[in-house]
């Protein structure tokens, strides 16, 4: 039988709150709330912004009120290579770009696999988790590397912000309607008997209304488009290009060197293995996401071999565990909620993955980490929400709060053993959909 509350549970409950003195404790919380009241200001005195491989990047970026942390972490990355080629201090890779066609990519991606499951009942775990959120902002670095080998990128001159892209709340709702009123269209006729070839020619009306909203919201994507600038000597130039010959041109990467490797210390998902997530994507036809999980020692080596070379680190993280944005301080040191609550936070990375408590939810850029005794002690993040937080927007991250929150790095292979890269080139395991490790920056 279930137990309830009773009044002898209350008067215990009140007799151990009142035997601990925290009438002062309970007045702070009250007036300032539980976050500032557990500001640990000796421990913020020792976080400085000051590192030993300190990587120049361009000005700050903002995302402002849309999730598109991945593909500004992807461009910070990006426009570096752009601004060492053309000689140039600073530029930034436009962010509309790659959402108009991420966004058409998505809906196209959700349609298919509407049609790929359409024997499915619709009241399955598997299809509630392809309702969910077919038109959600976030992505993965694979994803992104999709959207670049088929549509390029170009200078944000070229496609600038639109009010929509930096508030994208209401044309994903809108959006999302569609394709949920689109997948209840296919499904339904199915169940009157049409092939998959009928539908087929359906989902392709249902595509040109998908096409015709996002521009009106983002405006038309250029075909070809001129890029003025003016380079460190001040001499002005123009270039005529695509955005894959822009990519090819002046980026110069082979994203196909660049890898994903995970820290997911938990039992279902062995180190040294390779993993895929069904289900998870943007480009029909694209690279699946792929992700090499390696213990946090390993992939922290790979991280420190990659920016000592002077090279730059896409990654992800589960950002608001411990956060002060203001300051831009990623450290559980930086607030002693325990003490304030009377309570201890045990768990795991583990633990906390498998039970819902943390997965990745944002992507920055690491441009630097402080080494004493060549041992990490901090990390220099570049954040995309604009210069008014963190040191000018440049977030830190001790060396304990990477350990427990950082998921995901993005690598150059040539920093992989021979051992490593075998693993990543395995066939991969696929883990369902609702894996934490599905989750989208």
């Amino acid at each position: 039988m279930k137990e309830t509350i009773t009044a002898q549970d209350l008067l215990a409950f009140e007799a151990d709150y009142d035997a601990r003195n925290l009438r002062a404790v309970e007045n702070a919380v009250c007036n300032v709330g539980l976050r500032e009241a557990s500001v640990n200001n000796d421990a913020l005195r020792t976080l400085t912004h000051e590192f030993s491989i300190d990587i120049p990047a361009g000005e700050i970026t903002n995302q402002k009120q849309s999730g598109r942390c991945w593909m500004f972490a992807a461009t910070n990355v990006f426009r570096l290579q752009v601004m060492k080629n053309l000689h140039i201090k600073n530029m930034e890779l436009s962010q509309n770009y790659p959402l108009f066609f991420d966004k058409l990519e998505k809906a196209n991606y959700f349609l298919e696999s509407i049609l790929e499951t359409l024997e499915e009942d619709t009241s399955s775990r598997l299809i509630a988790h392809l309702l969910k959120d077919p038109m959600g902002d976030g992505g993965q670095w694979d994803m992104f590397v999709n959207l670049v080998e088929k549509y390029g990128v170009c200078p944000k001159q070229c496609m600038p912000e639109t009010f929509t892209s930096s508030r994208t709340r209401d044309m994903d709702n809108y959006l999302t309607l569609k394709l949920r009123e689109f997948a209840c269209t296919l499904r339904k006729g199915h169940e009157k008997g049409k092939d998959v070839a009928s539908l087929r020619k359906l989902k392709k009306d249902m595509m040109a209304t998908i096409y015709r909203i996002l521009v009106l919201c983002l405006g038309k994507p250029p075909v070809e488009f001129n890029y003025e600038y003016k380079d460190n000597e001040n001499q002005y130039h123009c270039i005529h290009s695509t955005p894959k010959q822009f990519f090819d041109d002046y980026v110069q990467m082979n994203l196909r060197d660049y890898v994903s490797i995970i820290n997911a210390p938990t039992k279902d998902k062995p180190f040294h293995r390779s993993f895929t997530v069904k289900f998870l994507g943007n480009v029909e036809g694209g690279n699946i996401v792929r992700y090499l999980n390696l213990p946090i020692k390993e992939l922290k080596k790979l991280t420190l071999a990659q920016l000592k070379d002077n090279e730059v680190v896409w990654f992800g993280s589960d950002v608001g565990q411990f956060s002060t944005r203001t300051t831009g301080f990623l450290s559980q040191r930086a607030y002693d909620f325990e003490n304030t609550l009377q309570t201890t936070f045990p768990m795991t990375k583990a633990e906390r993955l498998e039970y819902g408590e943390s997965l990745m939810t944002h992507a920055m850029v690491l441009t630097g980490v402080n080494l004493v005794k060549n041992k990490p002690t901090k990390w220099k993040v570049e954040n995309s929400w604009g210069s008014d937080t963190g040191d000018k927007g440049f977030y830190l991250a001790d060396d304990a709060w990477f350990d427990e929150f950082v998921y995901q790095v993005v690598i150059n292979k040539k920093y992989l053993s021979q051992e490593q890269l075998e693993a990543y080139e395995s066939d991969p395991f696929e883990l369902e959909p609702w894996d934490p490790m599905g989750s989208l920056a």
